[in-house]
């Protein structure tokens, strides 16, 4: 799955040089997303720039095997796809309305939320999280020094993902699969709440 995600993040990068009008609507832009729902998702998949796209597939590279191979194929892409939902919903909540014209796009919010939820899987099993800590930290910084990041949407990845990721490496192996719905379900559908209150 994590070759998948980078392959469709590349195509649609590609996509953007070769047709960039076909892809205008799939960035999220505030003012937009009630009429246009599903911004929220596809904006994760666009990039400003190849060391946008870059940096985000080699962090992705880097992480992405590992949980998909802890959590399993449908946690891991639930994981991501989550985390990167729950970007585009804090930046929705978190934006200035003077701000609410400009556009966001990247997967970083998806690559926060697999940052958290690596530290939660790594403390679960007991194994040392003081690395992957260190890079959150740093690129929490990062996201505050460097102009044009959206902090909001790394915030709100970083938060789902390691919800989500908490309740993958704590749910008991035998309510795993029922509690896995249950909770995927339920932080869709806070995410659904929290989206009505912002666009209201």
């Amino acid at each position: 799955m994590t070759l998948t995600i980078i392959g469709l993040c590349v195509a649609a990068f590609l996509a953007s040089y070769l047709l960039p009008g076909a892809i205008w609507a799939f960035r999220l832009v505030p003012a937009q997303a009630g009429d246009e729902p599903w911004q929220l998702l596809t904006s994760a998949f666009l990039h400003a720039g190849w060391l946008h796209l870059l940096a985000n597939m080699y962090a992705l590279w880097i992480v992405g095997p590992f949980l998909e191979q802890m959590l399993g194929r449908w946690r891991y892409i639930a994981l991501y796809l989550v985390s990167a939902l729950g970007g585009s919903v804090a930046v929705l909540l978190l934006t200035a309305p003077e701000n609410y014209g400009f556009a966001t796009v990247g997967a970083s919010g998806a690559v926060f939320g697999l940052f958290a939820a690596v530290a939660v899987v790594l403390r679960r099993t007991g194994r040392d999280a003081r690395q992957i800590l260190v890079v959150i930290a740093i690129n929490v910084v990062i996201t505050f020094v460097i102009a044009n990041i959206s902090w909001q949407a790394h915030l709100g990845g970083l938060v789902v993902g390691g919800a989500l990721g908490a309740l993958f490496a704590y749910l008991p192996k035998e309510q795993r699969s029922v509690g896995a719905v249950l909770g995927v379900g339920g932080m869709l559908a806070l995410l659904g709440a929290l989206t009505a209150i912002a666009l209201a």
